[in-house]
This record gives C-alpha cells, structure tokens and sequence, in this order.
C-alpha cells in the first residue's frame, strides 16, 4: 500500500516515540543500527512513521515501544517511503491484531485525556515535525531525527553516532556531544535558548543544497579553540 492510500483509510492520527531497526543495515563498525522514530497514523494493519533513516520498500523492519507498553515490539516490512518516514504493513496473527487495535483505541483516549502528562515532558519539548541538520566544523551537513528538545540541549537521532565531546550544530544551535544513547546521541547547547525561539532554531531540515553558513562556522571554531 502506498502512503497516500493510507491516508485516506480509517486510522489512528497519534505520536507515540520509540526506536527501530532495519535487517541487514549495519553501520561502519558492523553494527546493527537502531535509530529513534515517532509514528504519525496508526491502524491494526499498518503503520506510518517518521525517521532518521528510511530503508527500502521491501526491507524487514523491526520497531521496539516497550517504554510505551501499549505497544511493544512490532515486526513489519515496509511497503512505502516518503521524505522522512516510511509505511510499514504489520506482521501479526488475527488475534494479537485484535488486542492492539483495543491498545490503539484505548491509547487515542488517554492522549484526548489533559490530565494524563509524563513530568518529565513538562521540561522537553517534542517537536512536531522532527527532522532537522547537523552541521559539522569541516562544514558538512547530515540530516538528522530530533527526539525531544530542552532550553538547555537535545536529544539527536542519526545514520551515525560522533564521539563524545564532538562540537556541532542542530539547526542553528551549535553545542557539544555529551551522551551517547541506544539510538542516538545527546547534545548540550553552549548558550541555554529561548523557550519560545527553541523550535524555529532547531528544527531546520536540511536543504537540497546545503551549505556552511552560521552554524558550521561557530563549530569550526569551537574546533580549533
């Protein structure tokens, strides 16, 4: 099914964060990848999400939401790719579709529900489209999947992890690699944002033809500090 198809087919509009895997994508040490990733529109049959990296139609994908236990791992393949994200089909019995179908509808309700908050949110912010660029000091960009945000710093998902201490820019916040995390790394801003400038500086997809600019500058300077 295409990603057009599925949007025109009953199904569920909801952001539910977790991390995935693609078979037989490594990366440069010959590791499996795992990447972080946030579903857009769900239904029992499929599901459509947005990442860091999109794979091929075709490809196994392997997507894990166990801190959200509504849904658990899930086994899927996927049949579509858009800029950005991907449509997989589900790979389920009838009877675990069933259960995740009352999962899906009970967790539509709880997130209708205001009362209902993770504290931990109150502090982070998670953006609403989440695609970004990391700028480098040599220059050079690479597209990346914003996790979740802060005054203070973010958390960053890649098709590669810097090391620890790394310089760079996410949008136009320039800041260093502080934590490594299972499907990504940590950034601390060098100067803490204004809450309300945050997302109009960080989220900044990368562009056709990207360039140095601002941010690749301030890097390269923090480089050679």
């Amino acid at each position: 099914m295409s990603v057009k198809e599925f949007l025109s087919q009953p199904a569920v509009n909801i952001a539910v964060d977790g991390q995935y895997t693609i078979a037989n994508w490594f990366d440069s040490k010959g590791k499996p990848g795992k990447f972080a990733c946030r579903t857009s529109r769900v239904s029992p049959f499929r599901m459509l999400m947005a990442v860091p990296v999109v794979g091929r139609i075709g490809d196994r994908v392997t997507s894990d939401f166990s801190d959200l236990s509504e849904f658990g791992k899930l086994e899927s393949h996927i049949s579509d790719t858009a800029n950005g994200s991907f449509l997989v089909e589900l790979t389920m019995s009838a009877s675990m579709r069933e259960k995740f179908a009352s999962k899906l509808t009970w967790l539509e309700k709880r997130r209708k529900n205001p009362g209902i908050r993770d504290g931990r949110h109150s502090a982070r912010v998670i953006p609403a489209t989440p695609h970004s660029t990391l700028t480098f000091g040599d220059g050079t960009t690479r597209g990346c999947f914003v996790i979740d945000m802060s005054v203070s710093g973010v958390a960053v998902s890649a098709d590669l992890q810097p090391e620890i201490g790394m310089p760079l820019a996410v949008g136009a916040c320039v800041g260093r690699v502080v934590r490594l995390l299972p499907q990504g790394f940590a950034v601390k801003f060098i100067e803490q944002q204004n809450h309300n400038d945050l997302e109009r500086l960080v989220m900044r997809p990368t562009s056709p033809r990207s360039s140095p600019g601002v941010g690749a500058s301030t890097a390269g300077r923090l480089i050679s500090a």
